[in-house]
């Protein structure tokens, strides 16, 4: 395990919640924190069921506008698969946990709202996988990412071979999940795998006054924006131009477009309302 720079899970009890949710910001964002950090937030069968409920709930929560997913501890946002639950594993037991793990990450891509990845330390597997998923990601100085199935074995199966080349130049993609070796956040950033690189004491509150801001605009502006660029890409230019403009027209009908010009115009701030759905 040295060269993943993952440890051994310490010898205490499983947390009574293996995923911490917190309503800030009026209930507006949710801030979802995976808290399994004595085995660098490890992602097991029972976390990523969870992490899905935890995902459906917020679907249905008209009031969230945002959602944040961070990790619990000093160590590590996630460093994937929890490769100890699955040592004594049959065929049979992975297949079943794969099918856990691709529902979770399913769910995170068909979020409507926004999500946030705040990652510090090691995003590694499934947990780099987990945060490429996401709208984008804010990292800390000390964050790393990195794709180590190779080094044990596998072929990286959570996204990383559709979505690492589309945020990093393809070559870079392919160095990375074919010789495990990660890359820093300040590497990230300069490919535009990440947005922006805070000191590790700054991020959660970066990434909290971002959340902020998408929260204060209209839910249903940012929701249809967000449609537009994740069914828009990769579609030929007029499809994708098409794509767009019925998202655009559905917050042009849409009374959050009347409140908006009305509190510009009187100097206010806009009251916008969660959507109806």
């Amino acid at each position: 395990m040295a060269r993943l720079g993952y440890r051994a899970p310490l010898n205490v009890p499983e947390p009574d919640q293996l995923v911490l949710v917190e309503y800030v910001s009026g209930g507006r964002v949710a801030l979802i924190t995976l808290n399994r950090p004595h085995a660098d937030n490890a992602i097991t069968t029972e976390l990523a069921a969870t992490l899905t409920e935890v995902l459906e709930t917020i679907a249905a929560r008209a009031t969230v506008r945002v959602a944040v997913i961070t990790g619990a501890g000093d160590r590590a946002f996630s460093v994937g698969g929890d490769l100890y639950q699955r040592k004594e594993m049959t065929k049979e037991q992975w297949l079943r946990q794969r099918q856990v793990f691709d529902r979770l990450l399913f769910t995170l891509r068909q979020l409507r709202r926004p999500v946030i990845a705040a990652v510090h330390g090691m995003a590694y597997g499934g947990g780099c996988e987990m945060a490429i998923s996401t709208d984008f990601i804010i990292a800390s100085d000390d964050a790393v990412f990195g794709q180590p199935e190779a080094i044990v074995g596998l072929s990286a199966g959570g996204g990383a071979p559709v979505f690492l080349p589309r945020l990093l130049p393809p070559g870079m993609a392919m160095q990375m999940l074919m010789t495990g070796e990660p890359i820093s956040a300040q590497e990230a950033y300069r490919l535009g795998m990440v947005n922006k690189v805070y000191p590790r004491a700054e991020l959660m509150p970066a990434v909290l006054r971002i959340a902020e801001a998408i929260a204060s605009n209209s839910p249903t502006a940012v929701q249809a924006v967000k449609r537009a660029v994740v069914l828009g890409t990769g579609e030929p230019v007029e499809q994708a131009a098409t794509i767009m403009m019925e998202q655009h027209w559905r917050s042009v009908v849409h009374p959050d477009r009347v409140e908006g010009s009305r509190a510009f115009h009187e100097g206010r701030e806009p009251k916008f309302q969660d959507p109806d759905y």
